[in-house]
């Protein structure tokens, strides 16, 4: 049953550079997952198509998640902004956590909210919204932040092997380029994710590409599932597959191929 009130956003790869097939390919596999959801009557408001898909059990995923080592040694996480992970994002709020909070698609000039759980002026679950963040953190950029200790990212589907997929924008794989090269995130920085059991999938099943950015740990409501690290690429920034509308949407990604343009030149 489709969920109503908010009109789902047009497809998120509209502006993605790279092969058409390899598109296509992910894009029916998106749409196979949101179906499959919505037959299962387990997609929450706001809806699942062409977003990272809110589903039934993502408090319990955030419980066993907060139950991990993975959880009890991070001090700090970068989290993305999607319905489905509030519940982790109030969660490390409650647990003293730092945490920073993408801008939705990256579009301020100041691309986080970092959010001290010290300075709060309302509770971590109202804090953990979007609206909520806008209001308790305060925009940075990337060199405002700590190192990160624990990357927690939305997907579409996931595999066991680690592969992921997202809504087609690539918002996740450039937030993790972008910090990696600023020194944020490092190879001892784990990347998880929470899904609903319908969102995981077999390894080999996800169509990637080698430097595609790959998850070390996904968690549902009934189990953990501890990926492969063998083999990972360090995440940079693709600029070959950036398209110029794509660039001349996001600032930092502006701000950095300026830089980029006045070093070859």
């Amino acid at each position: 049953m489709r969920s109503r009130g908010r009109r789902a956003p047009g497809r998120h790869d509209r502006d993605a550079g790279g092969p058409r097939e390899l598109l296509e390919g992910k894009q029916a596999l998106r749409e196979e997952i949101w179906s499959k959801l919505r037959a299962a009557r387990v997609a929450r408001f706001p809806g699942v198509e062409n977003r990272i898909p809110n589903f039934v059990g993502a408090e319990a995923a955030a419980a066993r998640l907060r139950r991990t080592s993975l959880w009890a040694q991070a001090r700090t996480l970068k989290c993305n902004p999607d319905s489905p992970q509030r519940p982790v994002r109030a969660a490390a709020l409650q647990d003293g956590k730092l945490v920073a909070m993408a801008v939705p698609r990256l579009a301020s000039e100041q691309p986080f909210f970092l959010l001290d759980p010290r300075e709060l002026s309302m509770s971590a679950r109202a804090a953990s919204s979007i609206r909520g963040a806008s209001g308790a953190g305060r925009t940075v950029d990337f060199d405002a932040l700590d190192p990160v200790d624990l990357v927690v990212t939305g997907c579409v589907a996931v595999g066991e092997d680690g592969a992921r997929l997202g809504k087609g924008g690539g918002f996740s794989d450039l937030e993790l380029a972008i910090a990696t090269e600023a020194g944020l995130v490092g190879p001892k920085t784990r990347v998880v994710t929470t899904v609903h059991e319908i969102q995981v999938l077999p390894a080999g099943a996800i169509p990637v590409t080698a430097h595609d950015v790959r998850v070390d740990m996904i968690v549902t409501p009934d189990r953990v599932i501890r990926c492969p690290r063998r083999g990972r690429a360090r995440a940079s920034i693709r600029w070959d597959e950036l398209t110029e509308e794509k660039i001349a949407s996001i600032p930092v990604l502006r701000r950095l191929a300026r830089l980029r343009s006045r070093s070859e030149s």
